[in-house]
Order: structure tokens, then sequence, then C-alpha cells
């Protein structure tokens, strides 16, 4: 069995969904559990839905522009499907009354309940129209396979009854080969609540999934050609990576980049199971490779940059060392406001750290000012270079102006301006 995961891009209209089946087409004779995001920027739309809802804002229009979108595509993919038809308008229909009760829990549990609507409106169309194009699917209810404790945004995994889910549902899927349609960033705990894995959580759903059903592999299809060592999109004369071992790929999702989620991997390296990042634009292109072997993760130096950071120096106002207890106080204050640490330094008298500039940020130095003296940079950035070499730093450097340099055998970070 193989795990294929599609993301938003790739179902986004009406042409995509045919290209997802025309992918499937290929590998027609393999057992395969399809994992599906919510079409294009559906997710987006449906946050916009859950303000509005929880702001006391009218959702109607909004909803009934999803409807008519989703309608849309499943009636040019799988027109004579009604069942599906009717199966969209059924969650339409829960979502609507959903929106017509008060909102009487935490922001994060409504947002769970409203948002996990666009992998169910996107499963349903997919699944119709590979039946449609003559491959028998099974549509999974993916909450009742994943199944978590009741956090919201993001959930933890509760193994045990996920394994437990996953063998009873598989046990159901008639014939061959076994090809299931099912949704990824969401998942369901005790009482029917519908829970997630947190923004871009598709990829762990896939990996998750790979993990209980004991895959041969899992297949990530996006719109690029693979892992690049930096953002094409932002640098020319990128390289592909073609072969890198799951820790290599894990250091470069925690240091931002952007192709695999950072949680992923971590089942996928329990078990040995590769994974590939492949363009679903282009079947003939070789992709990426991630698994166990490291033998290519040295041969490209591979860069990372991060805009929009705050550069904040924290230093006690009589002088005195920056040692364990004042450090203890100060992350205690960063895990309040939920700021992330990108990089941190510090020296006798100071601690410094870079964070993504955000309002929670902004509020953490606010609170900070009240017991330390706080100086910041705005409009920094945040270069990381995987094993790197002169030639690479110099070209990333030139005409920047370096506040922080942090060097180890393998990576080099800078804070500029």
């Amino acid at each position: 069995m193989k795990i294929f995961k599609f993301g938003g891009a790739s179902v986004k209209d009406a042409d995509a969904v045919r290209n997802v089946a025309e992918v499937i087409k290929h590998h027609a004779l393999d057992d395969l559990v399809i994992v599906v995001s919510a079409m294009g920027k559906t997710t987006n739309a449906l946050e916009e839905v859950t303000w509005s809802w929880l702001d006391g804002r009218p959702t109607k229009a909004m909803v009934d522009t999803l409807e008519g979108v989703h309608q849309a595509i499943l009636q040019a993919v799988a027109p004579q499907d009604v069942a599906a038809l009717d199966m969209l308008r059924g969650h339409f229909r829960a979502l609507r009354g959903l929106l017509e009760q008060p909102a009487s829990e935490g922001i994060d549990h409504h947002y769970d309940q409203v948002v996990s609507f666009g992998e169910l409106w996107s499963t349903v169309i997919v699944h119709a129209h590979l039946n449609a194009a003559g491959m028998a699917s099974t549509w999974w209810d993916v909450r009742s396979v994943i199944r978590t404790d009741p956090r919201h945004r993001p959930a933890r995994v509760d193994w045990q009854a996920s394994a437990t889910g996953a063998e009873r549902m598989l046990a159901q899927v008639p014939g061959t080969p076994v090809r299931v349609v099912t949704q990824g960033f969401i998942a369901g705990a005790e009482g029917g609540i519908t829970t997630t894995l947190g923004r871009e959580g598709s990829d762990f759903s896939a990996a998750i999934l790979a993990f209980l059903l004991d895959v041969e592999c899992v297949t990530i299809w996006k719109d690029v050609a693979g892992m690049f060592n930096a953002d094409p999109k932002r640098f020319p004369n990128t390289v592909l990576l073609e072969r890198i071992s799951y820790r290599e790929a894990i250091e470069l999702s925690y240091f931002g980049a952007s192709v695999i989620h950072p949680r992923t991997l971590q089942p996928l390296q329990q078990k040995g199971i590769p994974l590939f990042v492949r363009s679903f634009t282009d079947l003939r292109a070789k992709g990426s490779t991630i698994a166990a072997d490291s033998d290519g993760d040295t041969l490209v130096p591979s860069f990372i940059v991060k805009p929009g950071q705050l550069l904040i120096s924290i230093t006690p106002r009589d002088l005195s060392f920056i040692v364990e207890e004042n450090l203890s106080g100060i992350f205690q204050c960063f895990a309040r406001h939920q700021v992330r640490i990108e990089l941190m330094q510090n020296s006798a008298v100071a601690f410094s750290v870079a964070v993504d500039d955000t309002p929670r940020a902004r509020q953490l130095l606010e609170e900070l000012r009240g017991e330390y003296e706080v100086l910041h940079n705005e409009h920094c950035e945040l270069i990381t270079v995987r094993h790197y070499d002169e030639a690479t730093l110099a070209a990333l450097l030139r005409g920047k102006e370096q506040l922080i340099e942090q060097r180890s055998r393998t990576t080099a970070r800078f804070v500029v301006k």
C-alpha cells in the first residue's frame, strides 16, 4: 500500500481534480490511500467565516459562495453522481446549522469545527470523480481513523486508538486494488468532536496513516519538482535535492523550509518509510526522496531566508549576569505569549533572540519591559545555511549589515538588516 497526498493547489479547480485522476491512473494497480487537502484557498475562506461568526457578523453570503464553487466543480467532474451531490449538500447544511448556533465554546474549538468542512468537501469531489473516471474508490471520514485528545489547533494524536480505527476501517474496504480517498488536516476526539492537526497538517495526516497502515511509501504531490536547496521563487539557479536523510529534512523544516511539515517525518522515520516529493504537473520529473540514507546530505549547501524578524535584546536593569533564574522567567514569558524563538544568543549581561514580528511578539515586548531593559531591531532577516561554504555565505550576505552570527560545523546562521 502507498499513501498519496494532494495539497490545496492540486485540487483547486475542475482541471486540477481531473489531473489528480491522471496521476492515479499511472498507479492503477497499486493499493492507495489518497489524502486530500481543502481546495485552493478554501481554508482561508472558512477562517473568515469563523471570525465573522464569532464576531456576530453575517456569514450567509460567504457560505453560499463556497457552496456554489464546490457544486460547480463537482458538476464539472462528476455530473451524474447524485449521491455525491447529496453528500456535498449535506455537509453544507451541517455547516449552516452550526453557524446558526451561539458560539459557546472556546475560539479554537469553534475554529476546528468550521474549517474542517473544507477537507470534507474536497474529498467528496475527488472521490466522485475517480468513480466517474472508472477508478472505484472508498470515501473515509478520517475522523473515525485518526483519533486525538480534545485539544484544538493542534490536537495530540492518540496512536493506540488511531491504530484500532485504521484497522477497523481498512477491513471494510471492498475489492482490489484498495483505493481510499480521505481527508488531511482533520481528526476526531471522543464525543464526535472534530479536531485539527494544525495549519499545513495534511502532510502530517499522510504520515500518521502511513505509520498506522505500515505502507511502502508516501508521496506528496506538489506544484514544484521536489525539495530544492533554496526557494526557487526567490533565488535563481537553485538545485534539486534528489536524496536527503530524514534528519536533514527535519533540520531544514525546523529552520523554515516550507516544502515538508516539520512533524511529518518523525513517524516515517520510526518505521523507515521513504517519502517522495514529486510534481503533479510533470509526472516524468524525478522529484526528491527522503529516507534513512544520509550520503547526499552534504553535497549541496541549502539556505533558508526568513524575513520579517524582530531581534530582541534583553538586559537586567542592574546589569547583573543573565543566569538560569533569569532565563527561566524569560522562557516562561515567551511560552505564555506563544512566541517561538528562531535563534538565541547570550552574553554576560544580555540575552538576544530573533522571532517573527507578530502582534504576539509585540505584546511580549511590552511585558518584558516591565522587568528588563529591552531593545529591538525591526525588519530583520534570518539567514540559515546548511553545509555552508564561504562562496555561498559571501553571496547571501553581500550588502547586508550582520547583527548576529552563529556557526557550527554544519550550519551557519545570521541575523541581518
